[in-house]
Order: structure tokens, then C-alpha cells, then sequence
């Protein structure tokens, strides 16, 4: 499989689909959900935006380095959000997760759990990644503690790293796991979901 086929994965809390135009209505009603494109060290689009980024990863998508999806809520069957497979290095077996926002009803729900559970899946045991990178603002603690937690090492900060929309200065923080941490990852994460696999029984 190419790193840029599109897939559908699907989890108990969350399906992941590839991105299309046809997502931009659930989309916009999602973002406008706790308006979490106005927290200022995040770069979610807002409902008038949404067009545009839909087409900015589609072309990404096209252009060979992202893998972009819409995320559906497999309880309410809504629109939550987004995320990606992005930075796609195919001849490196390596990825970034990353591009990722929840409407604040999807928000401390386990869907970003699952959802991280499915995209690591994907990378290492369908498409043989040797790792995966995380990335986010320094000031985002928030998505740094989620990162942490899901099972990654911070490898180091990349100061005066982007320029945000408000022209300040984004120091990025990155965090990776590894092909041999992956076992241990995917044990942790479905502990997180409250989950006991058959799986996890045999180790």
C-alpha cells in the first residue's frame, strides 16, 4: 500500500475517512463546535476557512505528503473533526501525526485516543514506518501532556520554528515513537480506552 491510499479505519468511538469536498457542511458545524479555532497557538480554520482547508490538504494529498481525514463520531455519527498523516517521508518510512482539531464535544470523549490508536496502526503495521513524529506549539500544554501520554519521547524544541497567523513566533516541540516502542504504545493506549486484548494477554 502507498503511504498516500486512501483508507477508511475505523474504531468503537471514532471512524477515520479520507478527507473530501462532501465533508466541508459536517466540518464547519464541527469547528464551530466550542469555537476551537480562537485558541491563538492552534491553527484550526474557522467555518469560512473551511473550504480553503480542505483544498489545502487535498493538494497536499496530491502532491504525495499527506494522508489527510475527516474524523466521524461512531456514536452521534457527526462530523468531530480532523487529522493526518503528513510530512510523508515514503523513502524514510517516517510520518508526522499531526494537523489534528476536535470539536470540544469530541473533547475528553477517548476519540483522539482511538483515533491516535488507528493513525499508529496504520503507520507501523500496515505501511512498515520506523517512526512517527508528533508535533506542537511549546505553549499548547495541553496537547503536550495528551502527547506524552499517549507513549512518545520528546525529542528536542525547535525554537522560532513557524511564523503563526498573528505573527508571533511558534517554538515547536517534538515528540516521536519508534518501530520497537510501538508494541508497548499500543498497549498503553488501549489500557487508556479501557480496553484488554487478546493481544495484550499474550505478552
Amino acid at each position: 500500500m502507498s503511504f498516500t491510499s486512501p483508507v477508511v479505519l475505523t474504531g468503537q468511538k471514532v471512524q477515520l475517512e479520507p478527507l473530501k469536498e462532501a465533508h466541508l457542511e459536517g466540518l464547519k458545524r464541527a469547528a464551530a463546535d466550542g469555537e476551537v479555532w480562537r485558541l491563538w497557538y492552534t491553527r484550526v480554520p474557522n467555518p469560512e476557512q473551511m473550504a480553503e482547508e480542505i483544498q489545502r490538504r487535498l493538494a497536499l494529498h496530491q502532491s504525495g505528503s499527506m494522508l489527510p481525514f475527516a474524523l466521524r463520531n461512531q456514536t452521534t455519527g457527526e462530523l468531530c473533526g480532523m487529522t493526518t498523516l503528513m510530512n510523508i517521508d515514503a523513502k524514510n518510512h517516517r510520518v508526522e501525526i499531526g494537523s489534528t482539531w476536535l470539536a470540544a464535544s469530541a473533547q475528553n470523549t477517548g476519540i483522539n485516543t482511538e483515533a491516535k490508536l488507528l493513525l499508529l496502526g496504520h503507520a507501523f503495521d500496515t505501511l512498515g514506518c520506523i517512526a512517527v513524529e508528533f508535533r506542537t506549539h511549546f505553549m499548547n500544554h495541553r496537547s503536550r501532556a495528551a502527547i506524552s501520554r499517549l507513549g512518545a519521547k520528546q525529542d528536542g524544541i525547535l525554537r522560532n520554528h513557524q511564523l503563526m497567523p498573528d505573527g508571533s513566533y511558534r517554538d515547536t516541540v517534538v515528540f516521536s515513537i519508534i518501530h520497537n516502542e510501538w508494541p508497548a504504545v499500543r498497549r498503553n493506549l488501549n489500557h487508556l480506552l479501557g480496553r484488554n486484548t487478546l493481544e495484550d494477554n499474550q505478552r
